[in-house]
């Protein structure tokens, strides 16, 4: 069966390359080839440099309110063809449509909104020192390169468009080569939208395509979300021209459960943190922490509530809750994470094993698995495994707690949930961890700002400081008196 191709996205229209080297993507969900990609080779690597730099010149001469507008066109169109978008989130990550539908697309949307409105809030400030002044004006910085994850292809793409575009850079997007049709649907939305030809265009492939964009002397900044062995690589090649650079890395996170809290709703953030999206999101709290008083209780309620409340298959079946992951050679990972929880002495509550659903059996499915009689030496405790396994721990006291939970290279993310209002903002206070929740969990508003402590990242995305990572700083001296000179 011919399946279509797809082309890079450069200048407001597709570009063939001159290599002909293209990749194949599949459904995660059916194993099937969907489509295929064309590599950004370097023709299209050279096209996209130039394309971006006449865009940034018409983009960036641009008044704020006008590129505020456009950018809120652009929402309008995203939320106009939620389900057809969705609809490719679905194809490409095998993520179930009842989180597609309402979750990918329209928090991207929501970011782009966010971003479009405080375009034209951007001010410089002005100071008098002696009989003269200064003053500062934000600028953009240029051409800024944007590397892309897998799980959430287009909201991700959203992510790092909304800052970018609305300070006035253009934008070099290189979607996952596991989902990169998203990326192109935005493009395609910009420029109807009216955005400038070469202000955000999409180029393909894989790490040689990455290496470039985080080299090259024309692109001033790198936003890459990704796991932390890349992450470093990334920072690496970005430092050979001194690029700044945003991270936003894995997490192994903590979710501490206190005797006093709601242990239904503690249960709720858990299955969320560890089950939503498969797994496979990076602030997943894979480390539960549950007081010893409580803890017979969160287990068999849990117990239940998996085994009675989560649904496998088809991912556009509206009653399936937990898709495929996003490819075989991931499964596999995942799979032999599972088994090194269960050699180390680790016992499965629930799961342990693939799946493979009656109306999805080629899928790359694994079962929701939790991990009880857990302690932080294992592999299962520190690594981040990425698909949907819980470890859970039992604990005695707070102090005892806050220590094992920081005792990891990792800092993305956290939660506490305690009726005592106080204890729960002293503890999350003392979290190392960027992302904290109290009573909640996974809420991540474009309002605010998420990145990580330690190896988990550098930098934020969302909230208002990620529009000044999009900016540099001109400092204007005026000079209103004589000026004073030995010579």
């Amino acid at each position: 069966m011919t399946v279509p191709v797809y082309q890079n996205f450069i200048h407001g229209q597709f570009l063939a390359n001159h290599s002909g080297e293209k990749f194949a993507v599949k459904n995660p969900a059916t194993d099937e080839v969907i489509y295929e990609v064309e590599v950004a080779d370097s023709h299209v690597q050279q096209a996209a440099i130039e394309s971006a730099k006449a865009g940034f010149a018409l983009w960036s001469a641009m008044a704020p309110i006008e590129r505020s507008r456009v950018l809120h066109k652009a929402v309008s169109l995203l939320r106009e063809r939620n389900n057809e978008l969705a609809k490719i989130e679905v194809l490409d990550t095998g993520k179930p449509w009842q989180e597609a539908e309402c979750v990918d697309i329209q928090t991207g949307a929501d970011v782009i909104e966010y971003f479009a409105g405080l375009a034209p809030a951007q001010v410089g400030t002005q100071q008098p020192v002696g009989g003269d002044f200064f003053y500062t004006r934000k600028e953009p910085l240029g051409i800024c390169a944007g590397i892309g994850a897998w799980n959430y292809p287009l909201q991700i793409a959203c992510w790092k468009s909304g800052p970018a575009l609305a300070a006035g850079n253009a934008l070099i997007f290189k979607p996952s080569e596991e989902t990169p049709l998203g990326a192109i649907k935005l493009a395609e939305i910009f420029i109807e939208a009216g955005v400038p030809a070469g202000v955000f265009n999409v180029v393909q492939g894989a790490a040689e395509v990455g290496q470039w964009l985080t080299t090259s002397p024309d692109i001033e900044k790198v936003s890459f979300t990704g796991e932390v062995g890349t992450g470093k690589k990334v920072m690496q090649s970005a430092a050979s021209n001194l690029k700044e650079v945003t991270m936003e890395l894995g997490g192994k996170s903590p979710l501490i459960v206190f005797e006093d809290a709601d242990i239904s709703q503690a249960i709720s953030a858990a299955m969320l943190g560890n089950f939503y999206t498969q797994g496979e999101v990076c602030t997943n709290c894979t480390r539960v922490f549950v007081q010893r008083k409580v803890y017979d209780a969160f287990l068999a309620e849990l117990k239940q509530r998996t085994e009675q409340n989560i649904i496998a298959g088809d991912p556009f079946d509206p009653n399936v809750n937990l898709g495929a992951l996003i490819s075989k050679q991931h499964h596999t990972l995942v799979m032999d994470y599972i088994a090194k929880g269960k050699a180390e002495g680790a016992t499965v509550l629930t799961g342990g094993e693939a799946l493979s659903p009656e109306t999805a059996p080629n899928g790359y499915f694994v079962a929701p698995t939790v991990f009880i009689d857990c302690h932080d030496d294992m592999t299962i405790v520190k690594e981040e495994i990425f698909g949907p396994v819980m470890s859970v721990l039992v604990f005695d006291d707070e102090e005892e707690v806050i220590q094992r939970a920081n005792n990891t290279h990792l800092g993305l993310a956290a939660g506490v949930f305690s009726k005592d209002i106080q204890r729960a903002h002293r503890v999350i206070h003392q979290l190392e961890a960027g992302i904290c929740w109290i009573n909640s969990y996974g809420n991540s508003p474009a309002e605010m700002p998420v990145g990580g402590y330690k190896q988990s990242g550098i930098g934020r995305e969302n909230g208002i400081e990620t529009l000044d990572q999009y900016t540099q700083t001109k400092s204007v001296y005026v000079g209103m008196s004589d000026i004073e000179s030995p010579f």
